[in-house]
């Protein structure tokens, strides 16, 4: 059973030594330091720990934000830390997953994550149902009127233009255009035989 610290900062600019010394203080056999932003999901130190860490280990950190900076996040790496039976401690919250004490407020968080998860998509649907209610659709406004198809297909009428230049004129990507119209270009001309 090993102790596993992580230790982050945001920028090249600031200076782990306080987490390291906590974690070195803790017990910690080793220690993974890496400066990266915690929105940052792609962070190969914390990968490194995680990959290190064995059942029956504890991965560590100073604070919470340390490991991640979302509560989703968070609960969602304790969970995998959980699944592989390993477990976790914040010095500074004095979380500790090993403990009973410890899970407990780890699934009260988790709880409270659930609960704002569920009023985020309760008023989501309300908001939609009032915009119906008002008669607007939901979704994305359309990129091309029923004007611009119009008149992308008389400009596709003719020879003069590609379909790219076609599509800038009406302010789309040709990708859009080909959407609005699949057959592009083929489609108009066999219109007008």
């Amino acid at each position: 059973m090993s102790l596993v610290g992580y230790a982050r900062v945001s920028t090249r600019d600031q200076n782990p030594a306080l987490q390291r010394e906590a974690l070195d203080r803790a017990g910690c056999d080793r220690i993974f330091e890496e400066a990266a932003s915690g929105a940052q999901r792609d962070r190969p130190q914390l990968i490194a720990a995680l990959d290190y860490v064995r059942a029956g280990d504890t991965l560590i950190v100073w604070k919470l934000d340390r490991l991640a900076r979302s509560l989703k996040q968070l609960i969602e790496t304790i969970e995998e830390l959980e699944r592989r039976k390993i477990g976790f401690r914040s010095l500074t919250e004095a979380i500790d997953t090993t403990t009973s004490g410890g899970r407990l407020v780890f699934q009260i968080f988790g709880a409270l994550a659930e609960f704002e998860r569920g009023l985020i998509r309760e008023r989501t649907m309300a908001g939609l149902e009032t915009a119906r209610a008002k008669g607007r659709l939901s979704g994305r406004r359309r990129k091309l009127t029923e004007k611009d198809i119009e008149a992308a297909k008389a400009l596709l009428g003719s020879d003069a233009l590609t379909v790219e230049e076609v599509a800038r004129r009406v302010g789309v990507s040709p990708a859009t255009l080909y959407r609005h119209l699949p057959a592009a270009r083929a489609s108009v001309k066999g219109d007008d035989a």
